[in-house]
């Protein structure tokens, strides 16, 4: 019997693929726990259109993130640090400040986490941050570092 699974099944495959299994696994195993439902006319039609909708969804997600890309190139993040000599702040700057600055000053919300710091920032001067804003699209901005 042919299933579309609802669910991934662990030794039959992913959600929304076409197996084939046996008319007792499918009657006694998929269809009550509501895994997967049989491969009908309908249901194939139905699978075709979530498909397409999660296709056209993926595409606008991926040109919003490459239009917020073009937006982060001309950003300026200003952030203030006690410094010592030499232009050596006390203590560093992580993702997290960097957040909260872009917050108050830009009113954009930047996810701390997906930002692409290789070390904290631990001097003046002005820094290029990369963030992940999709699989496929990684934005730039700068950062500035003053002295309060």
């Amino acid at each position: 019997m042919k299933i579309i699974l609802l669910e991934d099944v662990k030794s039959l495959g992913k959600k929304g693929e076409i197996v084939n299994v046996s008319d007792g696994y499918a009657r006694n195993m998929i269809l009550p726990k509501k895994l997967g439902v049989e491969a009908t006319g309908k249901n194939l039609n139905d699978l075709k259109l979530q498909n397409q909708h999660a296709q056209k969804v993926a595409e606008e997600n991926l040109a919003n993130a490459q239009a917020f890309a073009e937006q982060l190139k001309d950003i300026k993040v200003e952030v203030k640090m006690k410094s010592g000599k030499d232009g050596r702040t006390f203590g560093s700057i992580s993702t997290k400040e960097i957040a909260e600055a872009a917050k108050k000053q830009l009113s954009i919300e930047l996810d701390k986490k997906k930002m692409l710091l290789k070390d904290p920032i631990k001097s003046l001067g002005t820094y290029e941050v990369q963030i992940k804003l999709h699989p496929k699209v990684t934005g730039t901005f700068k950062v500035h570092v003053s002295e309060e």
